[in-house]
């Protein structure tokens, strides 16, 4: 065999033992701070809508999930470095995160939304928030909304390195409002003891304008290394069928009575 010859054929082997990579093994990420999406329970597991919907699509596609507990901050670094596989922590798909990574289909949606004490005049726009001092989780689309539209215009944005954190704030009077996802407001504060006297204030967020919706950016996807295509069409694959089949229906009822799928 020539060498032209030999070295094609250990090209193309490299090529088909790239392509044929075996994903019976994934590991998956979340952050383990953002409930009822994603926490640490009492045994020290993660646990959650976001790890209920992995653990589904493992089962679908007969593959073992392992969980990784991945600080907010580090999430797609330590994608892009293969410290995990995926990513499954409610990370909204949006044209900047897909410039460094790419995403499945959407597996659920979450408008943005103001949280204050209930009555409160206050809106999510510009004119009402002048003067006042709103928390936001750091790296998040609702960071990203607040930086681009507010931050220096006479809002004081302040940035929380986790969502609980903002709500310790705001319940202390260290903050005048939290912005957030709505759907982990819901089910992350608003429906527990400590934010029962909190609502949503004004309309929810869902972007009405072109530049607005380039930042909240198109539902909530599972994030992906942009050579792992086979694993990005394998799990949407398997999103297709748990949605068929009535398996994240039965997931999603277990947080919310509401559909969160949306359009």
């Amino acid at each position: 065999m020539s060498k032209l010859a030999f070295f094609a054929a250990a090209l193309l082997a490299v090529s088909v033992n790239v392509q044929a990579k075996d994903w019976s093994t994934i590991r998956m990420a979340t952050e383990g701070a953002y409930p009822p999406f994603n926490e640490v329970g009492s045994d020290g597991a993660l646990r959650g809508l976001d790890v209920d919907i992995g653990n589904a699509l493992c089962a679908e596609l007969k593959a073992k999930c392992v969980w990784v507990k991945q600080e907010w901050d580090g999430m797609i670094p330590a994608l892009i470095s293969r410290k995990f596989d995926t990513i499954i922590a409610s990370m909204s798909v949006t044209e900047e995160r897909k410039k460094k990574v790419d995403f499945t289909d959407k597996y659920y949606s979450s408008p943005l939304a103001l949280i204050a004490k209930s009555g409160s005049p206050l809106r999510p726009a510009l004119e009402s928030l002048k003067g006042k001092r709103v928390g936001v989780q750091r790296g998040t689309v609702s960071d990203n909304y607040a930086t681009k539209f507010w931050d220096g215009k006479g809002v004081t944005v302040v940035r929380y390195a986790k969502q609980d954190e903002a709500y310790l704030d705001l319940g202390s009077g260290r903050m005048d409002a939290a912005f957030v996802d709505f759907w982990e407001a819901h089910g992350g504060f608003l429906s527990k003891p400590d934010g029962k006297s909190y609502s949503v204030l004004g309309d929810k967020v869902f972007g009405k304008t072109a530049e607005e919706r380039a930042v909240i950016g198109d539902g909530i996807g599972i994030a992906v290394r942009k050579k792992d295509q086979d694993l990005k069409a394998a799990l949407n694959k398997a999103l297709a069928a748990i949605r068929a089949n009535g398996t994240y229906e039965k997931i999603t009822k277990r947080y919310f009575v509401d559909d969160i799928y949306g359009q």
